[in-house]
């Protein structure tokens, strides 16, 4: 007889950076979610659909699961530092995404960008450019796992699920593009 596991506790908080407010959530196993612009709404979308996708009603702040992503995420948006070193929960992606999003995640450093091809490429799916930009839009870890950092291959922005000032932001912090003179 098999014996289902209890479905891990789901912390989530919500803290300022330096692209707005984000809606951070953990459990045991790691970080499972980052959101952007997380205003009450979307909090509270967040927090229903994180209770149905992980079978376990999210606390706040209960034992502290967020500090290190906290502390991690200040520094990465104070420009002291450049990777984050975090247990991550994969548990809100799977197949080729999860695939998409692990290389992402190790193979494009602080101050790159990739193309959406070259990524395809990375993974063995040379042919599979919008199948690497839907991964990148279902990316439930961004800015931890830098979807930011995947671009067009002509050097445009492409897409981004923040929006693409969030986008610019976040490549501008990280030296890929000038910041904003205003």
């Amino acid at each position: 007889m098999e014996i289902e596991a209890e479905p891990a506790g789901v912390e989530w908080a919500v803290v300022p950076s330096g692209i707005g407010p984000l809606f951070l959530a953990a459990t045991g196993r790691g970080l499972v979610r980052v959101e952007f612009h997380a205003d009450a709404a979307r909090r509270e979308r967040m927090l229903d659909r994180l209770a149905g996708q992980l079978g376990a009603e999210p606390l706040e702040c209960a034992t502290g699961l967020l500090a290190e992503p906290v502390r991690q995420l200040d520094a990465y948006f104070a420009g002291a530092t450049r990777a984050f070193d975090l247990p991550l929960d994969w548990s809100l992606t799977t197949g080729f995404n999860r695939h998409v999003l692990r290389e992402l995640a190790t193979g494009v450093p602080y101050g790159t960008v990739v193309g959406y091809g070259e990524l395809a490429r990375r993974v063995g799916q040379p042919g599979a450019a919008q199948a690497v930009g839907a991964a990148m839009g279902a990316n439930p870890l961004p800015v931890v796992v830098p979807c930011h950092r995947v671009v067009e291959s002509d050097g445009g922005l492409g897409g981004f699920g923040g929006g693409l000032e969030t986008k610019r932001q976040l490549l501008a912090l990280e030296g890929v593009l000038p910041a904003p003179l205003f």
